[in-house]
């Protein structure tokens, strides 16, 4: 069943935001990732959204999610997104 990682960011730093996002891609594909979405936030239709943008990556299954974020590749890069953005990111999986 497809899965999928996706983050709401607020940016803190733009330059190591741009490299975090620049190295990421790397680390998705041995997992079977896909760039979904990359975005801003133009208008909260309903409810409150406090973070500006949003990522979403399609996985095959969960468990490439999981093996994605847990692999050395990914967490080598945690502590840099952490200095450049505040990221809620959640994985889901779909229900078709």
């Amino acid at each position: 069943m497809t899965a999928y990682a996706i983050g709401q960011i607020t940016i803190k730093d733009p330059v190591k935001w741009q490299e975090y996002r620049s190295r990421v891609p790397e680390t998705v594909v041995p997992w079977g990732g896909e760039l979904v979405l990359r975005g801003t936030r133009a208008k909260a239709l309903s409810g409150q959204q406090r973070h500006t943008d949003t990522v979403v990556i399609r996985f095959p299954d969960i468990e490439a999610v999981t093996g994605w974020h847990d692999s050395p590749a990914y967490q080598e890069l945690v502590p840099l997104r952490k200095e450049a953005a505040d990221v809620d990111l959640i994985s889901y999986e779909a229900d078709q």
